[in-house]
């Protein structure tokens, strides 16, 4: 398989991975409005190497979603080349590696950001995940830094860059905040160009771009190759072609609530498709993201969280002017 991120046009607009949001629909609907690849959720390697079967439904992919990029979390390199064998047989465009994920419950287990405490066995999950994918492209998806557990010493993504140099990394995703205020301070895109111009791979810039103008920003500020639009993407997945056009033409088209109802139901019925009916309890979130900014949507919101099938799903979008 070839390295399909030298293929892809730029800007790169990825459909950043995120547990319990990138799954195999969303995917696919983001696909078809504009994202020029999308990553899969978070796959956990302990899991996907003892066949857990939630796991395996999980790496699932569709032919029309590609390229699709399944990314793989945890922190034992042995787990990680047995992974990156199984999904060979998947065929995906390519595999990433989680080093950026805040989640107390992953990082408290030295998985997710927590790696860049350990620059030895990211090297090694890194060598071995190559190792283990054959020709399928491996990137990895970070964030600026983390503290020591003692907090007497920091860690950056750079240094990482630093401790991998030699290994063939097609891509790098990175979140321009820190382990220790993950949400709630400014994105960092000056550290973001730092990492475009250490790296001589693809870099793809992520956090805080919520629309075409801020996509334009951080773009023009890092140099980077594209973007990891992650919760921008929250209800809105036309922002990919609003930011292509936007960048094209200095214009993008805002959709009207029938066009917006449109994509809704398509979504949900992609959900029930491949997932079945457990789906749409899941797609009670969506429904709640698609409808913010609406007129009264919080008149709605009790009424969408109790919704079960199709059926209620439709009559409900069709009861809002």
């Amino acid at each position: 398989m070839s390295n399909f991120w030298k293929k892809l046009s730029r800007p790169i607009l990825a459909l950043a991975p995120m547990a319990g949001i990138t799954d195999l629909p969303f995917r696919l609907i983001c696909r078809q409005f504009g994202a020029d690849l999308v990553y899969s959720e978070m796959i956990m390697v302990q899991a996907l190497v003892r066949d857990n079967q939630k796991t395996l439904e999980m790496i699932k992919i569709k032919k029309s979603e590609q390229p699709v990029v399944i990314q793989l979390g945890g922190n034992d390199p042995e787990a990680f080349y047995q992974s990156a064998r199984i999904l060979r047989k998947i065929g995906p465009a390519g595999i990433d590696i989680n080093m950026g994920c805040p989640a107390r419950k992953v990082a408290g287990q030295g998985s997710g950001v927590a790696l860049l405490r350990d620059l030895e066995r990211s090297y090694q999950i890194i060598q071995a995940t190559i190792s283990g994918a054959g020709k399928i492209p491996v990137s990895i998806k970070t964030r600026t830094e983390i503290r020591s557990t003692d907090r007497q010493q920091t860690t950056t993504s750079l240094d990482l860059l630093e401790k991998i140099k030699d290994l063939p990394v097609a891509a790098i995703m990175i979140h321009g905040r820190s382990f220790e205020a993950p949400w709630i301070e400014e994105v960092d895109y000056e550290f973001i160009k730092k990492v475009k111009d250490k790296f001589s791979g693809i870099v793809l810039a992520n956090g805080g771009i919520y629309s075409p103008e801020k996509a334009q920003e951080v773009l023009q500020s890092t140099g980077v190759d594209g973007l990891g639009i992650a919760h921008g993407v929250y209800g809105r997945p036309e922002i990919f072609q609003q930011i292509k056009d936007y960048l094209q033409t200095g214009q993008y088209h805002e959709l009207s609530w029938p066009e917006k109802r449109k994509i809704i139901l398509k979504h949900a019925r992609l959900a029930f498709k491949l997932k079945g009916s457990y789906a749409l309890i899941e797609f009670r979130k969506q429904l709640l993201w698609y409808i913010k900014g609406l007129k009264n949507a919080k008149t709605y919101r009790q009424d969408l969280v109790q919704l079960e099938t199709l059926q209620e799903i439709q009559e409900a979008l069709e009861a809002i002017k």
